[in-house]
């Protein structure tokens, strides 16, 4: 087997194997410091699409917008127009940012025109206003006016004064990013490196896996530092590379080092207990990468840029981690030998150092086999109940405000704003270009503008004012505040209204111009269509690549077919858990989320690729080891197989739940939701789906589970895949 050759090299060479990852190591991140270019930008799908790369195109950029909303501290004070305090806050601001000169185009509610800035009821003003300067100006010149925002509030503390708009927002998100990264390096790492010297007993073991992966993510990184100027590579990719990083490799090295262990016990060499497991939990490994980084790619086939960043990026990182496992960790488990065992921690360190029998799962293999059609049913009926929810779910994106915590003042004012003035936080953008390049505005053109606000106002909100224009090189940009939330079910009907009626109306009765809405609730309602559209082509193609790898692993049609279902179930499952806590809105406070009515839209497909190839590692570890102890019977083969895999896969589903459940300590809603459903969904697929149902199966096929296996490889090879004691 080709893992068991690159292993015994590794072990003849291991001096040039281990100087040779140090210099991957280095070489990769030198490329990433040396060649780190500028990164490439993503492009949204759709119609937002074609608006943003008609903005890129223009010489100029699209004036940020901010607002800050003025209310009453007090519920009980008098109404905006009769307030002298309020309207004496709105003054000092206007006069203090027009003065500071690092703003323009402020609008007032005290303006003779400033009627639709005064909210509906009467309570709030609103004051808008761009960022003045070059790009190079704008973040201090937004400092700047955040800055005088503040200084007015403190001179008015009876007044709130909400600052909330293109920059803000997004600086909170991008600090909020920030801060996930470093916390989920901070978490994961001490975590995986206590639940290893728990499962090992000893320092020097415990540090191997944590040791490989850790390398195999800065690896990833310095790599991928050259792909994003190719692909673009975003923070949400980084964190959850990292952390799949530390799952994936410390998984491998925890099936190598295990199996290592036990062999040594049986008596075998350290060289020869190596190669065993090479041939063994090293075949496993390969196929198990191999799979994920198949089902991976399957992103690619939406086209989506975001989604290809994150296949590269899985790829780069999987890939190293099974490269590691096959050459790096055996010659460093060779040049070791027994010293992997130094640093035993006390009452911990003798009881693991031999891998043993799980007395609980071969007990329960033992009773599933005598019943199996009884236990089976039972498992599958937990789950198809566990995955009845899933049939309410509901995509939609959260807007900043529904991702990240009230408890941030941005955040807080935006949904403050949002209440008082609907759309003006997430307002549609609309980009008017020439057909045939060059400039678009005409008196034609801001007739139509004109009209096209008339509209708004009969459309009975479900498109709001004020509405913003502002020239951007050759183009004109018009925002069109959305009714709803920015991500409901309401915004994305005023956003089809916008599209399919009043622009048409309007603007598209102008000869010669074009138009495209871009904004937060038309990026996200385009990327979703295009989600939605790819589910069946990606789902598909995971599928049928399974299937193969499985087939080939284990030429058996019927056991690939049952592995196949095992996975459905469990996903259905992890999806149903995850729509019931989230979109439903259970456990909200112990998880720390508010509940906005839906689930990420990318997150099933994400979930569903990424779940069918990581839960391949503990499917094909169990069946590995029952197909060992074929000669035993059918019965005992389960029984054997899974109680001598159970230590191993239980251990690393212990840390693969470990790392993914520092995704629910982070503030986005998002990364709750893929950490909830991802350990959800590890917990039941190596408890209910490996501990029962596969079990239950297998033992209803019998022996014709393996009948084409018997048929294409001779009978005599398979005692080799076990140690002469077994």
């Amino acid at each position: 087997m080709l893992p068991e050759r690159i292993a015994a090299w590794s072990v003849r060479h291991r001096a040039l194997t281990l100087v040779g990852w140090v210099a991957l190591v280095v070489i990769a991140l030198l490329s990433g410091t040396l060649l780190d270019g500028e990164g490439r930008r993503s492009t949204d799908p759709g119609e937002s699409g074609r608006a943003q790369t008609a903005l890129n195109a223009q010489s100029t950029f699209d004036p940020l917008r901010e607002n800050v909303l003025i209310e009453a501290k007090d519920p009980g004070s008098p109404p905006f127009a009769a307030n002298e305090e309020l309207r004496r806050a709105t003054e000092d601001l206007v006069t203090t940012l027009t003065r500071a000169g690092s703003v323009t185009d402020v609008r007032s509610p005290l303006a003779s025109d400033g009627a639709e800035r005064i909210s509906a009821d009467g309570a709030s003003g609103l004051v808008g206003f761009s960022i003045a300067g070059e790009e190079k100006d704008i973040r201090p010149n937004f400092e700047t006016a955040a800055a005088q925002v503040g200084v007015v509030a403190a001179r008015h503390p009876s007044v709130r004064l909400g600052l909330s708009g293109d920059l803000s927002l997004s600086s909170v998100v991008d600090k909020g990013i920030r801060e996930d990264v470093e916390r989920s390096e901070f978490l994961s790492l001490p975590m995986t490196l206590v639940i290893l010297l728990i499962v090992f007993g000893a320092l020097v073991a415990a540090s191997v896996p944590l040791l490989l992966a850790g390398t195999s993510v800065a690896a990833t990184f310095g790599f991928l530092s050259v792909v994003d100027d190719f692909t673009p590579i975003n923070s949400a990719t980084t964190v959850i590379t990292l952390l799949i990083g530390m799952a994936v490799g410390v998984d491998y090295s925890l099936f190598f080092l295990r199996r290592q262990r036990e062999e040594r016990a049986r008596g075998h060499s350290v060289d020869d207990a190596i190669r065993i497991s090479a041939k063994t939990s090293g075949q496993v490994v390969v196929v198990s990468g191999v799979t994920v980084v198949l089902c991976v790619s399957g992103l690619v086939l939406t086209g989506l840029d975001n989604f290809t960043g994150l296949a590269i990026s899985t790829a780069f990182v999987v890939g190293l981690a099974v490269l590691g496992s096959v050459t790096v960790l055996p010659a460093l488990l060779s040049l070791l030998g027994d010293k992997v065992d130094r640093g035993r921690i006390p009452w911990l360190g003798k009881r693991r150092t031999a891998a043993e029998n799980s007395r609980f799962w071969s007990a329960t293999a033992r009773a599933v086999t005598r019943r199996p059609a009884l236990w089976g049913g039972l498992a599958t009926a937990s789950l198809i109940l566990l995955t009845l929810p899933a049939l309410g779910m509901r995509l939609q994106d959260p807007t900043p405000a529904e991702s990240l915590p009230r408890s941030m003042a941005t955040i807080d004012a935006a949904v403050r704003t949002q209440q008082a003035f609907p759309g003006v936080v997430y307002p549609a953008t609309v980009v008017l270009t020439a057909e045939n390049g060059g400039p678009v505005d005409s008196p034609a053109l801001r007739s139509a503008i004109t009209d096209l606000e008339r509209r708004i106002g009969e459309t009975g909100g479900v498109l709001n004012k004020p509405i913003a224009v502002a020239d951007v090189g050759e183009a004109v940009v018009v925002r069109v505040p959305l009714s709803g939330s920015g991500r409901d079910p309401e915004a994305d009907a005023a956003l089809a209204k916008l599209r399919t009626e009043v622009l048409p109306a309007t603007i598209g009765e102008v000869d010669g111009v074009e138009f495209a809405v871009s904004g937060r609730t038309a990026n996200a309602r385009d990327f979703a269509d295009r989600v939605i559209e790819g589910m069946p082509l990606v789902f598909g193609f995971v599928l049928l690549a399974a299937f193969l790898l499985l087939l080939l692993a284990f030429r058996s049609l019927a056991v690939s077919l049952v592995s196949i279902v095992l996975n459905l179930l469990s996903i259905g499952a992890a999806y149903g858990v995850l729509t019931w806590i989230f979109q439903d809105g259970h456990f909200a406070s112990p998880l720390g989320f508010t509940p906005y009515g839906g689930v990420v839209g990318w997150l099933p497909m994400f979930m569903f690729v990424l779940l069918f190839g990581l839960s391949m590692d503990y499917h094909i570890f169990i069946l590995s080891r029952i197909r060992e102890h074929r000669g035993d019977g059918v019965v005992a083969a389960i029984v054997r197989g899974t109680g001598t895999s159970a230590g191993v896969v239980s251990s690393a589903a212990v840390i693969m739940v470990g790392v993914f459940s520092v995704f629910i300590t982070l503030s986005a809603i998002e990364y709750k939701m893929m950490g909830v459903g991802m350990a959800v969904a590890v917990l039941i697929d190596v408890t209910l789906v490996r501990g029962v149902l596969l079990p239950a199966f297998l033992a209803l096929l019998g022996e014709r589970a393996w009948r084409p296996h018997r048929k294409s490889v001779a009978p005599e090879r398979v005692p080799e895949l076990s140690s002469p004691n077994a």
